[in-house]
């Protein structure tokens, strides 16, 4: 164990090349391959003629075919092979995605590639980083997690300004197609030179996978989380996947429109850092609930009256709240179910997860009123969904860790 803590030189690169490997992986199919195609969805209404329903139906039949299907074949092949192959596939599929959504001409042809786009997302994503740091790391697990995940952020700060650049320079679809060329440039070279993880460190992992989770399945605390994430989720990837339609609709122009999706997605870099601090210090059920709090006010902001600087306001407290939301997840449950279980704990959340990011997104574009320009109705909805996720918190025992 004192090898991996405190590594001996060699393994030194090796460590470095994991962590940098995880950030790049993790900000190209995520930050820039899903955070990205937002941006266009503009384009493809004014050039295709769809609704906003339509354009973010794509997102949502691909995560719910893709999530419960392959989530749990991404897993065991992730067990029996490793992450390396599955996150040079992943980078491929994210950036082929990007590639041809920029070509389509038909609906058929855009769920296919924005199923390739989940697909890469899954194999690719969060749950091979999970696992390669979960391989290399012991002591340090936690601050290698929060590097990698920074990376998040960081693709979509930077995404929103690259798209902006190319499509004034280039055109929507070829900008769209240059962002998938950079999606793979970005993320398939380094995993190539991943190796296998220390002896000891696998022997490790395979008894902690030996653990029972039936047991884990009939608490009533599993469901309360995993109910409460889906409501958070769920209203925060409505609001992402409207946000710069919202911002069409209020005339903002291409690069003000990009700056504001920038500018949330760097808050959420500060949201990570500041409420996993907060997550070390006082019982993480009270972040937890502060998280959701947060979401809840920030989308309520965009039903008020506008007064200067508010969508501006939205963006930094929205941010923060996006960039606390998915890391509370797994660091609670890690405090109610353990760290032996977090893995399978967490693969069935994500699931649930990804169906509540895939469904509200369309059911706010189906409740958009064509004839007010009106998202009133559904951002009223998904300030309701944080609010009953902050309820179902509430019930969560505070015993654990912290």
């Amino acid at each position: 164990m004192d090898k991996v803590t405190h590594p001996p030189r060699h393994l030194n690169g090796q460590l470095l090349l994991v962590v940098v490997s995880a950030f790049l992986s993790l900000m190209a199919i995520v930050g820039f391959a899903y955070y990205g195609i937002p941006f266009y969805f503009d384009f493809m209404i004014e050039k295709f003629g769809w609704s906003r329903a339509t354009v973010t139906s794509g997102n949502a039949f691909s995560k719910l075919v893709v999530g419960p299907v392959f989530g749990f074949i991404a897993g065991h092949i992730i067990d029996k092979y490793g992450p390396r192959r599955m996150m040079m596939a992943g980078a491929l599929l994210g950036g082929i995605s990007l590639i041809g959504l920029g070509f389509i001409n038909s609906l058929p042809m855009f769920y296919l590639f924005y199923f390739l786009n989940a697909l890469g997302y899954v194999v690719g994503g969060p749950l091979p980083v999970q696992v390669l740091i979960s391989q290399w790391f012991d002591k340090n697990r936690g601050k290698a997690m929060g590097i990698a995940y920074l990376g998040i952020g960081t693709g979509g700060t930077l995404v929103h300004q690259i798209s902006a650049v190319l499509e004034k320079n280039l055109g929507w679809s070829l900008a769209l197609s240059t962002l998938g060329i950079i999606v793979i440039v970005i993320a398939f070279p380094l995993p190539v030179f991943l190796k296998s993880a220390p002896t000891n460190l696998r022997e490790q992992n395979k008894q902690e996978a030996s653990a029972p989770i039936k047991s884990i399945l009939k608490k009533g605390d599993f469901y309360l989380l995993a109910i409460g994430s889906m409501c958070s989720i769920g209203a925060v990837g409505g609001i992402i996947q409207h946000l710069k339609l919202y911002l069409n609709d209020n005339h903002f122009i291409q690069s003000e429109a990009a700056h504001i999706m920038s500018l949330v997605l760097l808050s959420s870099l500060a949201g990570r850092v500041l409420m996993g601090y907060l997550a070390d210090v006082i019982p993480r059920k009270h972040v937890m609930l502060w998280i959701f709090g947060i979401v809840a006010f920030s989308i309520s902001l965009l039903l008020v009256p506008d007064f200067p600087g508010r969508i501006y306001v939205f963006a930094v407290i929205f941010g923060i709240g996006l960039g606390g939301d998915y890391m509370i997840i797994p660091l609670m449950a890690g405090n109610l179910f353990g760290v032996r279980v977090l893995g399978r704990v967490m693969g069935i959340i994500l699931v649930a997860d990804g169906v509540a990011d895939a469904s509200t997104p369309m059911l706010v574009g189906a409740l958009y009123n064509e004839v007010t320009n009106s998202y009133t109705p559904g951002f009223t909805l998904l300030t309701c969904l944080a609010i009953i996720g902050f309820i179902i918190v509430l019930f969560l025992p505070k015993h654990g860790q912290h």
